[in-house]
């Protein structure tokens, strides 16, 4: 299986695994299943740092990095087609970030790993809900 992390997906696997479940802790731990990552979630942990609501134990750019590199992260970069896909995807709240996870999970065949519940209702997404 291809995961797409969500970005409190990717936080807890890093500072806090309990809160993980064990469908996805046993996913995740698979050496058959890819871990992908989107450069939102990255873009979404800066912000989150810069207005104080996340502390990290080291500076945040060299978490981002050490992290992908540590886990072995791929990149599902921000492309057009996910840009276009994007704009067509329904779901019940406007933010960006979580349209872009779920474009990037459709344009990229991946299975998107969440617990956030506005996107485990959305149809159509792959999903691995953290339960």
């Amino acid at each position: 299986m291809n995961l797409l992390l969500d970005t409190h997906i990717w936080l807890w696997l890093v500072g806090d695994p309990g809160r993980l479940g064990s469908q996805v802790a046993n996913e995740l731990r698979n050496p058959q299943n890819e871990v992908w990552i989107s450069p939102i979630s990255s873009r979404e942990i800066l912000l989150l740092t810069e207005k104080k609501r996340l502390q990290l134990n080291v500076e945040t750019r060299k978490w981002i990095r050490e992290n992908i590199l540590r886990l072995a992260l791929r990149e599902a970069a921000f492309t057009h087609e996910v840009a276009l896909q994007a704009a067509g995807i329904d779901l019940p709240h406007r933010d960006p970030a979580d349209r872009i996870l779920a474009a990037t999970a459709l344009v990229y065949n991946l299975t998107l790993v969440t617990a956030d519940r506005r996107l485990l209702g959305c149809h159509g997404l792959p999903l691995l809900p953290n339960r």
